[in-house]
């Protein structure tokens, strides 16, 4: 099997061909490889068009709602960037190439140790992976540029819009277990200006204690 064919096939067919036209972000799809984040039982799915199981009912997304979230970001290469929701690691590694700081938070210990031993294995440095509780964002690394959720919110967490820079861009999937939408957001004072992008399915972002 060819990954770096199936890697190609996947950026033209499944992305560029269904309407992903940011250059940068077809560049980082195809130079990252997804299936360093797969578990070994399907690597051979690793450029399936679909959502791929991790461990702890958690998912890695299908390559095309990986595309659409960080294209909607808007980014440019000089940006602070907040994923909740870090998963795999695999969205942080294509944020890697397209923002110049990546701050990813996932709240399963478990998922923290292989996304940092994944991002380390292939060389990316400008990724900081946090065990923490999501909705509460990252003050530490805030304001950003750029914040992008990986997991289904019934409403958009307060403190996201807080840490988001005047201008910012949100992207989150939000609504209930069975109905979404994913939404691209942008900061304005303290509210926020919202476009519908698509109706999605996502795991539910996990609460803690």
């Amino acid at each position: 099997m060819d990954l770096d064919k199936e890697r190609a096939s996947m950026v033209e067919h499944q992305l560029r061909r269904r309407g992903i036209a940011d250059s940068r972000v077809l560049a980082a799809m195809g130079e990252v490889p997804r299936e360093a984040f797969v578990p070994d039982a399907n690597k051979k799915q690793a450029y399936a068009d679909g959502a791929l199981p991790l461990s702890h009912g958690q998912t890695i997304s299908q390559p095309l709602m990986v595309a659409m979230s960080v294209e909607a970001l808007g980014l440019e290469g000089d940006e602070t960037v907040l994923e909740v929701g870090a998963g795999s690691g695999y969205q942080a590694a294509i944020l890697s190439k397209l923002a110049k700081k990546v701050y990813a938070i996932e709240i399963i210990p478990e998922l923290v140790a292989n996304a940092r031993r994944v991002l380390d294995s292939l060389g990316i440095n400008n990724v900081e992976i946090i065990c923490a509780d999501g909705r509460k964002g990252w003050p530490e690394g805030a304001p950003y540029d750029g914040i992008v959720v990986a997991a289904a919110a019934e409403e958009v967490p307060q403190a996201l819009i807080e840490q988001l820079k005047e201008g910012g861009r949100l992207v989150i999937p939000v609504g209930g277990r069975w109905g979404q939408s994913l939404q691209a957001s942008r900061r304005r004072g303290d509210k926020l200006e919202t476009d519908e992008l698509c109706g999605v399915v996502f795991v539910p972002l996990v609460y803690g204690s």
